[in-house]
């Protein structure tokens, strides 16, 4: 990854995604309940997405944070997922997406859940790339920037200390 001249800045609107998507019974068990592997493959469909957006790169997933299905979805619903870039590092990317489920026919809607995720960029030749910076546009996207930046640390945190600890049981 070279560090030649410096990557313009990118507004957050400028990675915003939004994907809906009617669920049917093949994405369903029995009950009649979407499986949570299919949302969670079209949470990864759509930060890849914003990712890309921001980056003008291909992305690869490097991380999926906690995600924690607040309501269940059923066959017929309307989900509809946003994703946006919340947090950039010199070549990752963390989007924040999320999963709201709509009756179609009484036009009820709920927040299903809210994932955090994290992609690397890759160049020409599959290496890690650059990404320009992130440009906050409201208080809210600084704020939850600062947090991304949190998030960030944690995970190098935790990932240091598995790697540490599985050298240390070798």
């Amino acid at each position: 990854m070279s560090k030649s001249e410096p990557l313009a800045p990118q507004p957050v609107s400028a990675s915003r995604v939004i994907m809906s998507q009617l669920m049917n019974p093949t994405a369903a068990n029995i009950q009649g309940n979407v499986h949570g592997g299919h949302i969670m493959k079209l949470v990864d469909e759509t930060g890849a997405l914003a990712c890309m957006r921001h980056a003008h790169k291909r992305v690869v997933t490097v991380a999926i944070d906690r995600m924690t299905f607040q309501h269940p979805i059923r066959i017929g619903d309307l989900v509809t997922l946003t994703g946006e870039v919340s947090y950039v590092g010199s070549s990752s990317m963390e989007v924040e997406v999320s999963v709201f489920a709509e009756n179609p026919t009484t036009g009820e809607k709920w927040h299903t859940n809210t994932a955090y995720l994290v992609y690397v960029a890759l160049d020409e030749n599959g290496k890690p790339a650059r990404v320009p910076p992130l440009q906050p546009e409201t208080e809210f996207e600084r704020k939850r920037m600062e947090l991304g930046a949190a998030r960030q640390a944690y995970r190098l945190s935790q990932s240091r200390q598995t790697e540490s600890l599985r050298s240390n049981n070798a």
